[in-house]
Formats: C-alpha cells, sequence, structure tokens
C-alpha cells in the first residue's frame, strides 16, 4: 500500500493506471508526407485541389508551392487537422488544400516537393495531371439547364489497339440538385467494367463552383476501326431558384434557410460522344510465344533450389510488373523446358491502381529435371504487344545454372566384406578343391526369378513409368504448342476455383464480390469459346456473336439474365444470401452449354 498524494494506492490499482497510461501513451505511426489530387484529368478553365497531407509530424509553416507549368495557384490556403487512434497507434494528420487552374492543355508534372516537418526533411511523390480542352459536353441549353447541370465524357486516349485497356471519366457538375442517379454509358463495341462509386468534389468554372461526382472507369475496344464512345446519359432533378419570388415580411424566415425557393425540375442529362480510332494488332512478326498479353512490362525469375537429384522438384518464380491489364496476363508456355515434367503455375495479381491497370503478376510452378545431364534452366521467355512502341516485345530471363545429380540406390556389399564387417574370419584359400563325385539334391532349391509373378511385375514398373512420362511430354509440348487449348484449360481451372468463392461469398451476403466474380467467370469462358480477349466480352458480344451460331436459345437467355444482374447490382446490391444462391446453379448450367459449344 503506498500513501501518494493523501491518496492511497495498491498494487494491483497500480498495475491497472500503469496498463492504462500506456494505452493512451500507445506507439506513434511512422510520419509520412503524401500530395494528392482530387482528379488526374480536367478541362481548360477549371480547378483541381492539390492536398498536402502531413501524419505523425508538422511542418515549419505553411508550405509554399513551386511554380506550375500550365497552371495557376488561386490565392489563399485551407488548413485542418485531425486526430485518431487505432490498433495501438496514434495519428496526427496536418492537411494543406490549394486550389489550382488549369489555364493551357497539355500534360503537366508536379514534381516533389520538399518540406521540413519534424526536424528533417520530407518529400512528396510526383503527380501527373492532364489538361485537356473545354468540350462541347453542356451543348445544348436544354439538357444543361442553363449550365446549372451538365454532363462530361473525358477520354484521354483516342487511338488504341483492340484489346488495350484504356482509361474513361465521366464528371457530372451541378450546383443543386437532388435525386442524382447513376451515369450510363453507351459503349458499342467495348468492353467497360462497372460504374464504380464515385469521388466527390468541388471545382469553380469562372465564377460559379459546382459539386463534381468523378466516375473512373477502364475499357477496351472489341473490334478494329473508327468507333464511337459514348454518350453518357444520366438523370438527376434541377434545382431552379425562383425569379421575382415575393419577400416575405418574417424575418426569421431569410434566418433559417427558407428566403430562396426553388423549382424542381426532372432533367435528363446528356454529354457528347468520342471518336475512337480502333487498331488491329499487326499480324506479321509475331513472338511464338504470344499469348495476348498488352501493355509494357518488366520480367524477373529465380528458381531454386540448383542442386538436386533427378527428380527432385525446382520451384521456379516469374513475377511480370508494369502497366497494362495485370490479372488477365497468362503463364508464359516455355517450349525450350523438354527434358522437365512441369506442373500448373499458380498466380497471385497485385494492382496499385483504382482500375487495376498498373501493378504485378506473380506466378510459382514446379517443375522436375528428367535426366542427370542437365546443366542449365533455359531462361523464361515472355512476349507481349508494347502499345508505346507499337511492336511486338519478347523479355528473356536469365539462363539459371543447374546441378542435377543422377538417381539411384546404394550398392550392395561383396559378401567378403560382409563377412569382415560381422567378424568372421575368411576362408583359407586352397591351392586343389576337392571334386565331389556326387551332388545330393538341395532342399532349399528356389524357382527362377524370371518364373515369379512379382519380378515380372517389378521389371515392368521402369517401363510404364517412362511410357507415362513420354505421354505426358507429348501432351505438353502439345498444349504448349496450341495457345487455344491452354487457354481451354486456364480458364477451367478459374471456373473451378471462382464457383468456390461464389458459394463463399454466398454464405457471407458480399453482394459486391459476388457479382464481381460472376462477371469475371462469363468474361472468361464467353471470351475462350469465342477467342476473344475476356475484356472484350459484353452483353452486346451475346447476341452478335452466339445467337443462332449453335448455343441453345434458353442458354442465351440464361446469360443475359446474368449479365443484367451483374448491371443492377452495381445500383441495387442483393442483400439475401438465397437469392444469391440461387444464381450459381444457372451459371453453372451456361458455362456448361458454353464449355460444349464449337465457334
Amino acid at each position: 500500500m503506498l500513501n501518494i498524494c493523501g491518496f492511497r494506492w495498491n498494487w494491483p490499482t497500480i498495475g491497472v493506471a500503469c496498463w492504462m497510461l500506456l494505452a493512451v501513451c500507445g506507439s506513434v505511426a511512422a510520419p509520412s508526407f503524401t500530395a494528392t489530387l482530387d482528379r488526374n484529368v480536367v478541362p481548360v478553365g477549371e480547378t483541381v485541389t492539390l492536398s498536402l497531407i502531413f501524419e505523425g509530424a508538422n511542418p515549419t509553416g505553411t508550405p509554399t508551392l513551386p511554380a506550375f507549368r500550365n497552371l495557376a495557384v488561386a490565392p489563399g490556403v485551407n488548413q485542418s487537422s485531425s486526430f485518431s487512434f487505432a490498433n495501438g497507434q496514434q495519428t496526427s494528420r496536418q492537411t494543406y488544400t490549394y486550389t489550382l487552374i488549369a489555364q493551357t492543355v497539355g500534360d503537366v508534372t508536379i514534381p516533389p516537393m520538399q518540406v521540413q516537418a519534424g526536424g528533417k526533411a520530407m518529400t512528396s511523390s510526383a503527380l501527373a495531371l492532364k489538361i485537356i480542352p473545354t468540350s462541347a459536353a453542356e451543348s445544348n441549353p436544354v439538357t444543361s439547364i442553363t449550365n446549372l447541370a451538365f454532363l462530361r465524357l473525358i477520354v484521354p486516349k483516342t487511338e488504341v489497339f483492340v484489346g488495350e485497356p484504356f482509361p474513361v471519366e465521366v464528371h457530372l457538375y451541378w450546383q443543386t440538385a437532388r435525386e442524382i442517379s447513376m451515369p450510363q454509358l453507351q459503349a458499342e463495341g467495348f468492353s467497360v467494367g462497372q460504374m464504380p462509386k464515385p469521388a466527390q468534389t468541388q471545382t469553380r468554372i469562372g465564377n460559379t463552383t459546382y459539386n463534381l461526382a468523378v466516375f473512373k472507369l477502364a475499357a477496351s475496344a472489341a473490334r478494329s476501326g473508327n468507333l464511337t464512345l459514348g454518350p453518357v446519359e444520366g438523370g438527376l432533378t434541377v434545382l431552379i431558384p425562383i425569379a421575382n419570388q415575393r419577400r416575405s415580411r418574417d424575418p426569421f424566415e431569410s434566418f433559417f434557410g427558407g428566403g430562396q425557393q426553388y423549382q424542381p425540375r426532372p432533367t435528363t442529362l446528356t454529354s457528347a460522344t468520342a471518336p475512337m480510332k480502333v487498331l488491329p494488332l499487326p499480324s506479321q512478326n509475331i513472338p511464338e510465344g504470344f499469348n495476348g498479353a498488352i501493355g509494357n512490362y518488366q520480367l524477373s525469375v529465380s528458381a531454386g533450389p540448383t542442386n538436386v537429384g533427378v527428380g527432385d522438384p525446382i520451384t521456379v518464380r516469374v513475377q511480370i510488373s508494369g502497366r497494362g491489364p495485370i490479372d488477365s496476363i497468362l503463364y508464359p508456355a516455355q517450349t525450350q523446358w523438354r527434358d522437365f515434367t512441369t506442373y500448373p503455375a499458380t498466380s497471385k495479381a497485385e494492382t496499385s491502381d483504382e482500375l487495376g491497370l498498373v501493378g504485378k503478376k506473380s506466378f510459382e510452378q514446379v517443375i522436375i529435371p528428367q535426366n542427370h545431364e542437365i546443366k542449365v534452366l533455359p531462361p523464361v521467355l515472355f512476349s507481349f504487344f508494347d502499345t508505346s512502341s507499337k511492336t511486338y516485345r519478347t523479355l528473356t530471363g536469365p539462363s539459371i545454372p543447374l546441378t542435377v545429380r543422377p538417381s539411384g540406390t546404394p550398392a550392395t556389399p561383396l559378401p567378403s566384406l560382409t563377412n569382415l564387417a560381422a567378424g568372421n574370419a575368411p576362408q583359407a584359400a586352397d591351392d586343389i578343391i576337392g571334386i565331389r563325385h556326387r551332388l545330393e539334391a538341395s532342399t532349399s532349391a528356389a524357382s527362377p526369378l524370371y518364373s515369379r509373378s512379382g519380378f515380372l511385375v517389378l521389371q515392368s514398373v521402369p517401363v510404364l513409368v517412362w511410357l507415362a512420362l513420354l505421354v505426358n511430354r507429348k501432351r505438353n509440348e502439345s498444349i504448349a504448342n496450341n495457345p487455344r487449348q491452354r487457354r481451354q484449360r486456364e480458364v477451367a481451372q478459374r471456373v473451378r476455383e471462382g464457383m468456390n468463392e461464389l458459394c463463399a461469398h454466398a454464405a457471407a451476403r458480399q453482394s459486391d464480390q459476388f457479382f464481381a466474380v460472376l462477371f469475371r467467370l462469363l468474361q472468361e469462358q464467353v471470351g475462350e469459346r469465342l477467342d476473344l480477349p475476356a475484356t472484350a466480352i459484353t452483353e452486346a458480344i451475346v447476341d452478335e456473336r452466339l445467337r443462332g451460331r449453335g448455343l441453345s436459345d434458353d442458354a442465351v437467355k440464361t446469360l443475359h439474365e446474368l449479365f443484367h444482374a451483374c448491371n443492377v447490382a452495381r445500383y441495387a446490391p442483393v442483400e439475401s444470401s438465397q437469392e444469391l444462391v440461387a444464381l450459381i446453379p444457372k451459371l453453372e448450367g451456361v458455362l456448361q452449354e458454353l464449355q460444349k459449344f464449337a465457334s
């Protein structure tokens, strides 16, 4: 018992107090400094918000921005502070917000900024901003309601290749409105991802402030030619101020916001269209191992162990990183690995942007050397179409030296050595050995080995193993030389894994994840049957390529129902586990019919 400042403290009380003090003074998160933009594409004349965020450190004074090309910095800085405590870590955040005005069309790079904070110099990452011309998105006053609300379709890249993913943004502007619905993008001839939840901010156009919702998604063209993307249509109720309204005599009415009256007007907004030039992939100089990868990538390869015996496994690790449809990258077939038994590779994709177009995909494959004469693992080859240089490229990994020992069992020791090991003296050697006049019948004479069934079966094992290895090798070579068959096997495996994911998401009532997997399985299976990229499959492709081509009308109808369910789920998520489970048998049935369909 301790008496401190007139209070009596026992040891349990002191322990509880110390624990509470440690909880309050928990570990502090590592300080950081980041710079962000509320959007990456902005028309000329509009504003974009730049935020400098300090966590765990306070800058020495308000940061000063450098001069930016094509941008002007509006006067004034907004500062906000926040404090949080989670998972035993306390975090303080200081945010400085600047308003930038887009002045001239072009690509702008906001360089890394260095600021003194927390007693040391902290540097942010560079940011990219694209300034585009002001479009005619709010062209007619009927749909724009005198510019109280309008839509813009922004496509930074208007010349693409078939299957090449490109970013698309939909900007919805409004001053005062309600009952805002999700915009719908018309995209005939394109595959478009699901319309995501928007990021909401504000912008100024001239002297007018607008609320702005930015929808970012990825699209890819399913066929070549001069196509049109858009328009975008969206509905909302615009609140139009009533002019010449009667002045109220109640002085409290204007104080509480009742002075201004509005007239609601339901409105459908329509954006301008974006003309697109879609080029086919070159038909010449296609690498042997090209399997449809489009983008710009880097390759890294490792393998181990490298000192093994014949029949021992070696794990090959391949990582493909860069910009492109990361999740749809297929493991490259290696036709030079003829002296190895190979097994299907496992994969894991990680993306670092919200559209899934930047990141890496890692593969692991187990291979087994077949003979001890192997000295090196031939390099991994990965071919893709580089959209920036408009050429096919093949990346080559390193040749990995191997030490492969022959397999076998230790030799049986000689009888003389066995006797010596047992402590028996060796038999004395005689110059003359007596002749035995009569041979007695041996009481333990055994039948010859060749007459034993077990011996014959044992001798057939190496032959059967050799035949099995030969058949497996021929099958692997056939699959390696047939990309269509290889894709069919990979899609079948993805479908099996996806069905398990669907059951798990349905049981957990995870509607968004359930329909994302459902949509991906439909794209994978239909794309494999039609020999098209999975990202190019839309509901329109079903009518264009499947109806009347041998697939039953019931299957086509079920496909439409499943695609429609995916679209509806974007805006009205299904909450019932029973409703999700009810879709799984429909999907299984239509996938089985698609697997029998021959394009």
